[in-house]
């Protein structure tokens, strides 16, 4: 089957590091290995911060776009053209504006992956992108589901919904599996950055940028003071436009935090590997793609309970999750964690089978094929 891709909010090529990027990335690898003949369709990137005059500029631009592909595509032989649309996390910030006038015009297929709705932002600053997405959603032929809190208020835009279907969230959990690894590389880091042996080494892994990532850094900061009266040391992994205010809020904290900035593959793997507990407050989190790659390198996971991380992370069977934000809560399910590292030791054993049985890629690329195989319009 022939897939034309299309991720709204940021293109798999992305230059700039986030979760998104992330996991349009494992989509195509999972479409890839699912059998399909996979091409991206556009990097055409929607996303507006709430200007409605761009918004209307941005809409043109894309009807004007959509209709070039129509054009390119039965330019085409039809044995070379696209069977199926997928597009990757549209919402109302970053609508699709080119997936339904393609499909509509080809006759084939529309899929989206990680669709959500909020009734709120039907009227304000994003009401075309909100209207834009509820039309998508009820045009869609099918929908997979990654994030189970957007499940309500997609459903009730679906004339039938019984295409919404679940999708877990997943990664390659082989890449990140760090048994192997842990010895070497919990010598290595606590030598080069002068830890000893019996401080638990705390880590965290986001982007820097305004908004609820800064606000889930600054409760982190506010947590971990409460915590210095025990060992630890904190491994920082990311970067971004925030990163004044978060050093500026660590800095109390003094040499206990150790910020690695922007990770290449090689050195993320590594940090997961040294560290022995992965602590996010998750304010505003979609479900977090670094959760499950720090399970699958076999940590515990201290988080908040926002949106789907209780998807990705079982409590009290693979972390403790506590409500977002709340800055108390963190620091004690993170001082529970610190003060049992039998427990702690556990929880990450349990994580890392649990992504390897319920997060892989491979799950995920025959779960798509399954459902996309029978797929026609109509």
């Amino acid at each position: 089957m022939r897939v034309a891709f299309y991720a709204p909010l940021k293109a798999a090529d992305d230059p700039i590091p986030s979760g998104d990027r992330q996991m349009a990335r494992l989509l195509l690898a999972a479409l890839s290995r699912a059998g399909m003949q996979v091409e991206t369709a556009s990097r055409f990137r929607s996303y507006d911060g709430g200007d409605s005059l761009r918004q209307r500029r941005v809409a043109g631009a894309g009807v004007r776009l959509a209709e070039r592909l129509v054009r390119r595509f039965r330019s085409r032989p039809e044995a070379e053209r696209p069977e199926v649309w997928f597009t990757y996390h549209l919402y109302h910030k970053a609508p699709d504006w080119l997936g339904p006038v393609v499909s509509g015009a080809l006759g084939i297929p529309y899929v989206l992956a990680e669709a959500s709705h909020a009734p709120k932002q039907e009227t304000g600053p994003w009401a075309e992108g909100s209207a834009a997405v509820a039309r998508a959603i009820a045009e869609a032929d099918l929908i997979f589901g990654l994030n189970p809190a957007d499940e309500p208020c997609v459903r009730r835009l679906m004339p039938h919904a019984a295409r919404l279907v679940p999708l877990a969230p997943f990664i390659d959990a082989a890449a990140f599996d760090a048994v192997a690894l842990r010895p070497g590389a919990r010598a290595r880091v606590r030598r080069r950055l002068e830890i000893a042996e019996e401080e638990p080494v705390l880590l965290t892994v986001a982007m820097m940028r305004p908004g609820a990532k800064l606000a889930s850094y600054l409760c982190l900061a506010a947590a971990l003071r409460r915590l210095e009266d025990r060992p630890w040391r904190l491994l920082v992994a990311g970067a971004g436009p925030a990163e004044a205010v978060v050093r500026a809020a660590m800095a109390p904290l003094g040499r206990r935090v150790v910020f690695l900035g922007e990770c290449d593959q090689v050195a993320l793997r590594e940090a997961y590997a040294a560290a022995d507990l992965y602590a996010w407050p998750a304010i505003g989190e979609a479900y977090g793609v670094a959760f499950l790659e720090a399970q699958a390198a076999g940590l515990a996971v201290a988080a908040g309970r926002a949106g789907g991380v209780p998807a990705v992370v079982a409590e009290n069977e693979t972390g403790l999750l506590v409500a977002a934000g709340d800055g108390s809560a963190f620091a004690g399910a993170v001082r529970l964690l610190l003060d049992d590292p039998a427990r702690r030791r556990e929880m990450g054993e349990a994580a890392r089978r649990r992504v390897r049985s319920h997060h892989d890629l491979e799950q995920a690329a025959a779960w798509i094929r399954e459902h996309l195989a029978g797929l026609r319009k109509g």
